[in-house]
C-alpha cells in the first residue's frame, strides 16, 4: 500500500500570486495616498474582564495619518481618560483595566478615524463588551425517583453568560458519565434518558458550565436519580399492602417512540449563511429508538453533512439558501415510529459582490467605484466620503452617485479622497474604505533588478514585473539582450506584470527585460530565469509486514537537480519520527529495530528542495501471536457434554486461523493439560463431550499463521459424576516367557477412563480348542498377570475387562495368546547344494514338522564357512558366516563366495526361544574364476635396448594361472604411442628381460595374469631406456653452433617467447584458464580402449573411463617402481539377513550382486578374455 504526492513550490507560488492579483496596485509609500486602514479589532469584540483592554486600529497613508475615536457615536477624548492611551504612530487604544479601572466602564460601540491631507478612512464599529461568567442560581433539587424504562430528563440550566458557556456532566470524581444511544447530552446541555436502567441510579448527576474567556468552571449542584425495579417495587407494596388488597406494579413493559425535544410534529429554524445548521431529535422508548435524518424534496448535502450525539444531532457545514428546507428526523424501534418536521430558513448577513477597490487616476482621466453586496434580504448600499454621507459631503464636480457605483470624470488632484461603503441588512453589514487618488508619476519598476528566478521543469515559471504609474504604465516583455517582444500563447501576461511560462522548459533559461512605458516615461528591468531537474524518489518505501521484535527497513532512494540540495524527512502516520533510538535513519533508508505494535501505521518519506517537495507512503504492518482468549464461560452442564464460550484476543494484525481448546483433570492429573479438541477461528463456542468422574478446567489458545498464544486463564472447575467404565483395556496380549507359563499384558486405563472409584480389571483365559471354563481372577494397579503351569506352546484365548465401584464395563472382545516356547527339537532334513557360479550357490532343505518346531516358526538359519582354497593348500582361520531366510521358506542363495574354493554348510530352524540342532555338514566346491592382478610390477636395470620386468602373483590366484600376457608400446616426445606389441609368458616365471628396445624411449607396459575362466585384472606402468652414449659424443665433436651469433640471438628471441608464453598462461590460470593437460593424459592411454579413426587407422581421442587413467593421480611408479592392489573382498549384501543381505519371502535374490571391483589402472573392460593388439598402430607416427 503506498501513495506518492509531489507538491512543486511553483505551483504554491502561483496560488499565492493569483490571489494578490485581486486588489489593485498598491501606491508606493513615497508618493501622496489617503489613509487605508491595515489592522483593525473585531466587531463583536469580547474581552476578558481582568485584562487591559486593546482596540485596534492601525492605518498607512502620505503623509502618515492621524487617529480618532468615536464612542457610541461621539468623540471620544482620550486625553481625558487617563486609563486609556493611544500607541505612538498608531490608532491603537490601550485601556488601562488592570490598574483600577473597571471594563464595564467601557463597554460600547467604538469608531476610529484615520486621516491626512487626501483624505479620511474609518473602521468597522467595534462594540466591546466584557465576558460574563456568573455563578448557579442556587435551587433545592429533588431526588428523581423513576421507574425502570421509563424515560428521564436531567436539566442543566446553566447561568447566561458572554459568550454562552460550554456544557459537560461528570460525577464527584471528575469522570465524564458515560453516554450512548440510551443516554446523551442534549445541544441545550440537558441529559436525556431514552429509559432508564437500574444501574442509572446514582447521586452525583453534576453539569459543569466553563467558561472559555475567564477560563473558569461553574458547577451545579449534584441531581440525585434513583430507579425502581419492578421486582422491588413490588417487593415493597406487598410488604405495606394488606393480604386483601390486590395490587402490583407492572412488569416492565416495551413502549413505542416519543420524541422528548422537540416538542409537537413540527418546527422551525433560521440559520445565517456560512454558519453550522444543527438539528436535534431526542426521542424516548423501549427499546431504545434509533433515529433517522431526511430532507424532503430533496438530499442530504453530500461532503456537508455530519451526524452526531449517535444520529441525535443532524450537522451541515457552511449552509447556503439552497439548504432551505423541511428536514425530518424518524424515531424508530421494534413497536413504531414517530417524527417531527423542522422547517429551516436560510437568511444571509451581506456578502460582497464586488468590493469597491482603490482607485489611482492621473489628472484628467475617468474612473469609477463599484460597491455590490448580496444578502437575505437584499442589503442596502450607502456611501461616505472621508467617513461623511455623501450626501452632505463637499462637493466635487468630477464625482456622480449611481446606486452602488460612483462615477468620476475628468479628475482634478483635489478629487483625491477616500470613499467608504456601507451594505447593510437586519443580520448585519458590510463597510469598505476605497481611495481616489489622482497623481501624476512617470513609470517605476518596483521589482528589483538582475533578481534569480529559479523553478521546476514543466512548472509554471512566474517572473514578476511589479510597476507603478499615473497614468498605468503598458508592460511588454522580451528574451535576450536584443530578443523580440514576447507574444502567442506560451506565455501569458497578467495585468500586475507577471510574466506566466505555464510549463516552462529547459531553454526557457535565460535573461528577461521589462518594459514599462507611459506618456511621462519608459523604464526597463532585467531578470534571469534557471530552469532546474525536478526532484524523484526512484525507490520508494514498499508494503511490509514484519514479525513483533523484528527489524524492517524502508527505502527511499531519490534523484534530484545538482544545484539542489535535499532534505530527507519521514514521518509516521503524518507526524514526527517517536523519540526513540530504535528508530534509525540513513542516507536512504530508514531502519526499526526490535519492532514492537506501536510501530504499526503508515511512514512518509517527504524530499524537500527550495523549489519543490516530493513524497512516497509505505504502511507497515506488525504481526504477531494473538493475544491469549479471555473470559471463559461454562453454560449448558450436563453428564457428558458442557458447553464452552470466550472472548478473542487481540489479533495483533494476523487473522485468527483456530482455537485449540484443552483441558485439565483436576481429580487425576492436576497440572497436566491435554488436548481436547480445535475449532475454527470464526468460532467463540463449542460444545465438548466430557467423561465421567472427572473434574474438568478448560483453557483456549488461539492460533494465527504467526503462531500460537499464550494459553487463557482457566475456566471454573466441573466435576462430572462417576458411571460404569465405557471401555476395557487396549493391546491384551498373552505371551509366555517360560515353557510352562502365560504373561497376561494390557494396557491400563487412563484415571479419566476408570469413570469412578474403585478401579480393578478382570483378567480371563481359557486353553483353546479345548471344552474348558473360564477361569478369572480380578486384579488392580497393575497391567499383568501370570499364569503358571501351563503347556509348551499351546493357544489360549484370552479377556480383560474393566470395573469400578459402579459397575463393570462392556464385554470385552477375546484376543488369542499362546504358552511359552521352547527349543527346536528336529533339524532340517535333504540338505542339497547347487553351485550356480564361482561366487554364488543356492541351497534346498526340507521343511521340519511344525510341531517339531514348538514356538512360532521364525524361519531358517544357513552357517557357512570356507574350508580351504584349491590353490593353496595353506590352512586359514575359519570364519563362519550366517544367512538368515524369514518363514516357511526350503531354499536360499549363498553369494560372495571365493572362487576355486572349499566350504560347508549346515542349515537349522529358529523360533522365538532359539535355534534347533544343526543338519549335517554338507561339502562343495566353487569353480575356478579369472584371477586379480598381479600384486606388484617392477622395471629395473634399464640399457640402451633392455629392460628388466619383475612381478609378483594375483593375490587372489582363483584357480590354477596358467600364463601371464604382457603388452608394450612406445611413447614419443608428442604423447603419441606406437605400436603394440603382446607377450605371453609362462605361469612359473616372474621376471623377463625385453632387448632389442630402441634407446633413449619411453614404453609403457600392461600386464596380467590368466587362467582357464579367462585374463584378470591389468596392471600398468612406464619406463625409459637410456640415451646413446656415441651419438652424444658425436654431436659433441660437431661445430659448436653456441658461439655463434646467429644462433644466440635465435636462442635469445625464443627465451623472450618463452617468458610471454609464461607470463599469459600465469593470467590465464589466475583467471581460471584452462590448460592441455587432458592432451598429455590422452597419450598414455591403454591402447586397448582407443578407437581406431576410420579414415587413415590412427588413434582417435582418449576416452575417459574411470579404469583407464594411467597419467592421472599417480598413474607414474613411485621410487621403487612397485604397483601393489588392495585384496578383493566378495559382499554379501541383499542376500539375506543377517551378515550382509536378505532374500524375498520365495528365497530368490533381492537387488543385483556386486563384489567390491578392483579399480583397474589401465583396463577398461573387465572382460575374462585376453586383451588383443587389434587395434594397435600399424606404423609409429
Amino acid at each position: 500500500m503506498m501513495k506518492k504526492k509531489s507538491i512543486s513550490a511553483s505551483k504554491a507560488s502561483l496560488v499565492f500570486f493569483l490571489c494578490q492579483m485581486i486588489s489593485a496596485l498598491d501606491v508606493p509609500l513615497d508618493l501622496s495616498q489617503p489613509p487605508t486602514i491595515t489592522q483593525q479589532s473585531p466587531k463583536d469584540y469580547i474581552v476578558d474582564p481582568r485584562e487591559n483592554i486593546v482596540i485596534q486600529c492601525e492605518a498607512k497613508g502620505k503623509p502618515p495619518p492621524s487617529f480618532s475615536w468615536t464612542r457610541n457615536g461621539t468623540h471620544f477624548d482620550i486625553d481625558k481618560d487617563e486609563q486609556v492611551t493611544m500607541k505612538p504612530n498608531s490608532g491603537t487604544l490601550v485601556i488601562n483595566i488592570m490598574n483600577g479601572g473597571k471594563a464595564e466602564a467601557y463597554e460600547g460601540v467604538y469608531q476610529c478615524t484615520a486621516r491626512n491631507e487626501r483624505g479620511a478612512a474609518i473602521s468597522n464599529n467595534i462594540v466591546i463588551r466584557p465576558s460574563r461568567s456568573p455563578l448557579w442560581t442556587k435551587e433545592k433539587l429533588e431526588p428523581n425517583q423513576v421507574r425502570e424504562g421509563d424515560s428521564l430528563v436531567l436539566h442543566c440550566r446553566p447561568p447566561v453568560g458572554l459568550p454562552p458557556p460550554i456544557i459537560f456532566w461528570m460525577d464527584n470524581a471528575f469522570q465524564r458519565l458515560p453516554q450512548s444511544e440510551r443516554v446523551s447530552q442534549g445541544l441545550n446541555g440537558d441529559l436525556y434518558f431514552s429509559n432508564v436502567q437500574p444501574e442509572d441510579t446514582r447521586e452525583d448527576y453534576i453539569c459543569y458550565a466553563r467558561f472559555n474567556h475567564t477560563q473558569t468552571i461553574q458547577q451545579k449542584q449534584p441531581i440525585s436519580v434513583k430507579v425502581f425495579s419492578m421486582d422491588s417495587l413490588n417487593d415493597t407494596i406487598a410488604a405495606n399492602l394488606s393480604d386483601t388488597d390486590i395490587y402490583g406494579a407492572k412488569p416492565v413493559t416495551e413502549r413505542p417512540p416519543i420524541l422528548l425535544t422537540p416538542t409537537g410534529t413540527t418546527s422551525n429554524k433560521v440559520e445565517l449563511r456560512g454558519n453550522v445548521l444543527l438539528l436535534e431529535c431526542i426521542a424516548a422508548g423501549l427499546p431504545t429508538p434509533v433515529i433517522r435524518w431526511i430532507k424532503e424534496g430533496g438530499e442530504l448535502p453530500a461532503n456537508r453533512t455530519f451526524f452526531e450525539n449517535f444520529k441525535k444531532t443532524l450537522k451541515i457545514i457552511d449552509v447556503s439558501e439552497a439548504d432551505s428546507g423541511n428536514y425530518k428526523c424518524i424515531a424508530r424501534n421494534i413497536l413504531g415510529s414517530t417524527h417531527h418536521v423542522i422547517s429551516v430558513t436560510v437568511k444571509a448577513a451581506p456578502y460582497w459582490i464586488t468590493a469597491p477597490r482603490n482607485l489611482v487616476l492621473s489628472p484628467g482621466e475617468d474612473g469609477t467605484l463599484i460597491c455590490r453586496a448580496n444578502g437575505n434580504p437584499k442589503p442596502s448600499i450607502s456611501w461616505l466620503a472621508n467617513g461623511v454621507p455623501i450626501a452632505i459631503a463637499p462637493e466635487d464636480p468630477s464625482r456622480k452617485v449611481d446606486g452602488d457605483t460612483i462615477i468620476f470624470s475628468a479628475v482634478q488632484e483635489r478629487s483625491s479622497a477616500v470613499y467608504q461603503c456601507n451594505a447593510s441588512n437586519e443580520y448585519g453589514y458590510l463597510l469598505a474604505n476605497a481611495f481616489v487618488n489622482v497623481l501624476a508619476e512617470p513609470p517605476r519598476i518596483l521589482t528589483p533588478a538582475n533578481k534569480l528566478y529559479q523553478v521546476i521543469l514543466d512548472s509554471p515559471a512566474l517572473i514578476d514585473c511589479a510597476y507603478f504609474g499615473s497614468p498605468k504604465p503598458e508592460i511588454e516583455w522580451f528574451k535576450g539582450v536584443k530578443g523580440s517582444i514576447l507574444r502567442g500563447n506560451e506565455y501569458v501576461f497578467h495585468d500586475n506584470g507577471t510574466l506566466e511560462i505555464p510549463a516552462a522548459q529547459k531553454d526557457s533559461t535565460g535573461t528577461y527585460t521589462c518594459v514599462a512605458r507611459n506618456e511621462l516615461g519608459k523604464i526597463q528591468n532585467e531578470v534571469q530565469l534557471e530552469v532546474k531537474d525536478p526532484t524523484m524518489i526512484i525507490k520508494q518505501p514498499e508494503y511490509k509486514v514484519i514479525q513483533r521484535y523484528g527489524h524492517v527497513s524502508f527505502e527511499c532512494i531519490i534523484k534530484h537537480d545538482s544545484t539542489l540540495i535535499p532534505t530527507v524527512i519521514w514521518l509516521k502516520d503524518n507526524d514526527e519520527l517517536p523519540d526513540d533510538e530504535r528508530f534509525l535513519v540513513g542516507k536512504d533508508n530508514l531502519t526499526i529495530m526490535n519492532v514492537t505494535d506501536k510501530d504499526d501505521g503508515t511512514y512518509t518519506c517527504i524530499v524537500n528542495t527550495t523549489l519543490d517537495s516530493v513524497s512516497a507512503s509505505a504502511v507497515l504492518t506488525v504481526v504477531a501471536r494473538p493475544n491469549p482468549p479471555f473470559d471463559l464461560e461454562l453454560t449448558g452442564q450436563l453428564e457428558r457434554s458442557i458447553e464452552l464460550s470466550w472472548i478473542p484476543g487481540d489479533e495483533n494484525n494476523s487473522p485468527i486461523t483456530s482455537f485449540v481448546i484443552e483441558y485439565e483433570d483436576g481429580l487425576h492429573e492436576p497440572g497436566v493439560w491435554h488436548y481436547q479438541t480445535e475449532v475454527p477461528g470464526s468460532q467463540t463456542t463449542v460444545q465438548l463431550k466430557l467423561s465421567p468422574y472427572v473434574n474438568y478446567s478448560f483453557r483456549v489458545i488461539a492460533v494465527n499463521e504467526i503462531g500460537r498464544s499464550q494459553p487463557s486463564e482457566p475456566s471454573e472447575q466441573y466435576l462430572t459424576k462417576s458411571a460404569n467404565p465405557d471401555e476395557n483395556p487396549s493391546n491384551v496380549q498373552g505371551i509366555g516367557s517360560e515353557p510352562d507359563n502365560l504373561v497376561i499384558t494390557w494396557e491400563s486405563l487412563k484415571g479419566f477412563q476408570s469413570n469412578g472409584p474403585g478401579l480393578q480389571y478382570k483378567v480371563s483365559w481359557r486353553q483353546k480348542d479345548v471344552d474348558d471354563e473360564w477361569t478369572s481372577v480380578v486384579v488392580a494397579n497393575v497391567s499383568k498377570y501370570i499364569v503358571s503351569g501351563t503347556p509348551t506352546f499351546v493357544p489360549y484365548e484370552i479377556k480383560v475387562q474393566a470395573l469400578n465401584d459402579l459397575g463393570y464395563a462392556p464385554e470385552p472382545s477375546e484376543v488369542i495368546g499362546h504358552s511359552g516356547e521352547d527349543l527346536p527339537m528336529v533339524a532340517p532334513g535333504n540338505v542339497q547344494v547347487h553351485v550356480i557360479n564361482s561366487t554364488l550357490a543356492k541351497v534346498h532343505w526340507d521343511p521340519v514338522p511344525l510341531k517339531s518346531v514348538r514356538g512360532h516358526l521364525q524361519g531358517y538359519k544357513v552357517y557357512y564357512w570356507k574350508v580351504q582354497s584349491l590353490s593353496r593348500r595353506s590352512k586359514r582361520h575359519i570364519e563362519k558366516k550366517i544367512l538368515t531366510f524369514r518363514g516357511n521358506k526350503t531354499f536360499g542363495m549363498l553369494p560372495g563366495l571365493e572362487p576355486y574354493s572349499s566350504y560347508k554348510l549346515n542349515v537349522r530352524v529358529v523360533n522365538g526361544k532359539g535355534e534347533g540342532p544343526a543338519s549335517p555338514d554338507k561339502v562343495f566346491k566353487t569353480p575356478e574364476g579369472v584371477p586379480s592382478s598381479p600384486s606388484f610390477l617392477k622395471i629395473t636395470n634399464p640399457t640402451l635396448d633392455s629392460l628388466t620386468l619383475e612381478w609378483g602373483s594375483p593375490t587372489h590366484p582363483n584357480g590354477v594361472l596358467i600364463s601371464y600376457i604382457l603388452k608394450f608400446q612406445p611413447i614419443n616426445n608428442t604423447h603419441e604411442l606406437g605400436p603394440l606389441v603382446e607377450i605371453r609368458i609362462p605361469a612359473n616365471e616372474s621376471s623377463l628381460i625385453l632387448k632389442n628396445l630402441n634407446y633413449s624411449t619411453r614404453y609403457k607396459f600392461y600386464f596380467n595374469a590368466q587362467t582357464s575362466v579367462g585374463s584378470g585384472s591389468q596392471i600398468t606402468e612406464e619406463a625409459v631406456t637410456i640415451m646413446d652414449e656415441g651419438k652424444m659424443a658425436m654431436a659433441s665433436r660437431q661445430v659448436d653452433i653456441a658461439t655463434q651469433g646467429w644462433f644466440i640471438g635465435l636462442m635469445c628471441a625464443v627465451a623472450l617467447l618463452i617468458l610471454i608464453l609464461l607470463i599469459v598462461c600465469f593470467i590465464r590460470r589466475n583467471k581460471g584458464g584452462k590448460y592441455p593437460v587432458k592432451e598429455k593424459e590422452d597419450a598414455h592411454a591403454d591402447p586397448e580402449i582407443q578407437p581406431m579413426k576410420e579414415d587413415d587407422g590412427t588413434f582417435g581421442e582418449y576416452s575417459d573411463a574411470e579404469d583407464h587413467k594411467p597419467l592421472k593421480k599417480g598413474s607414474r611408479t613411485p621410487s621403487d617402481r612397485t604397483v601393489k592392489k588392495e585384496d578383493s573382498d566378495d559382499s554379501l549384501v541383499d542376500y539375506g539377513e543377517g551378515v550382509n543381505g536378505q532374500f524375498n519371502e520365495d528365497g530368490s535374490f533381492i537387488g543385483q550382486y556386486s563384489g567390491k571391483k578392483e579399480k583397474e589402472p589401465a583396463e577398461g573392460n573387465e572382460s575374462s578374455e585376453a586383451p588383443s593388439p587389434v587395434n594397435a598402430m600399424n606404423s609409429f607416427v
